[in-house]
């Protein structure tokens, strides 16, 4: 499903068909868009779990680990047919039929009963373009002498899988299997040296991580090769005990709604090697990384490709 361009305020609510169940792609936020915010949206965040335990005979207590808990998105939604119809009758039959849109969109039918699998929540705040990946809750429409008139405030709420918002552009790139004529210098060198720029070195699989926390990628490896390794230097290395043959891939997908390891839609989490990281410990660092494919390939047409969005600790 291709994604509209938003502008300021405005969010969008968007997944995929299932079977019978349509998809989704719901606009609102905006008066233009006839589902205006009566107020501000609200973003809160759940308690941690915390890993505290009492000092045997003693005050106080020893920290243990905490888990952050997820972020809930909170609207007030009014949703706006005064203009629909010269008469009080259009005008709330109209409302009416505007409320049962926004109902049916946050019904959620084409992913409420797939497992591990999210919607998407997009906006633009700021200037700035982020989602957040969950599914919708809570929703009840006040109804009120006002929607006869053709205005009903609705009240609904958005889960989010994680505390974290991205960024709605993704980054991806592609690293052959051979980089290491395109790393490093080559001489002759004549003193002094100098670089204009900070992407005069820049490399595929030399990225830059923004945002300000950590961001899950999304590994695809393609044959030919064996025991593939996706090396991000001097961080962690992630490793296959597998044959990939010309035209066929493994995609690594860590993302807590994913947290998937798949050959042609089955199954190879077991060909981790042992000193590969847990897919929830598989997070791309801030800043400057080098990525590097490794493995064995006598033809040089293996690469894989890395994915991610900068990630953000609020909007």
């Amino acid at each position: 499903m291709s994604e509209r361009r938003l502008t300021e305020g405005q969010w969008n609510l968007l997944y995929g068909a299932n079977g019978v169940h349509p998809g989704v792609d719901f606009l609102f936020g905006t008066r233009k868009t006839g589902f205006d915010l009566v107020e501000p949206y609200e973003i809160t965040y759940g308690d941690a779990e915390v890993g505290d335990v009492p000092m045997p005979r003693e005050d106080g207590v020893r920290l243990g680990q905490d888990h952050r808990s997820t972020a809930v998105i909170d609207f007030s939604i009014g949703v706006d047919t005064v203009d629909a119809a010269p008469t009080p009758l259009g005008r709330h039959g109209a409302n009416l039929g505007a409320v049962s849109v926004l109902a049916q969109a946050w019904r959620g039918d084409a992913v409420r009963r797939r497992f591990a699998t999210p919607a998407v929540l997009r906006t633009v705040q700021g200037g700035r373009a982020r989602r957040f990946y969950g599914r919708p809750r809570k929703f009840a429409a006040a109804s009120s002498r006002l929607t006869r008139q053709g205005h009903t405030t609705v009240e609904a709420s958005f889960l989010a899988a994680e505390d974290v918002a991205y960024d709605d552009r993704e980054q991806a790139t592609r690293v052959d299997m051979e980089p290491a004529p395109h790393r490093g210098l080559r001489g002759p060198l004549h003193s002094p040296l100098s670089m204009t720029g900070p992407g005069a070195t820049r490399v595929p699989g030399d990225i830059v991580v923004a945002g300000d926390v950590p961001t899950w990628p999304v590994i695809t490896f393609y044959g030919p090769i064996s025991q593939p390794v996706c090396d991000v230097l001097g961080s962690w290395k992630v490793s296959l005990n597998l044959t990939l043959g010309a035209g066929q891939s493994v995609r690594i997908d860590p993302r807590p709604w994913a947290r998937t390891v798949l050959r042609n839609g089955a199954s190879v989490a077991d060909a981790l090697y042992r000193s590969s990281p847990l897919l929830a410990d598989m997070r791309l660092p801030l800043g400057r990384r080098d990525l590097i494919l490794r493995g064995k390939d006598d033809t040089g047409n293996a690469y894989m490709t890395v994915a991610w969005r900068d990630a953000y600790s609020y909007l």
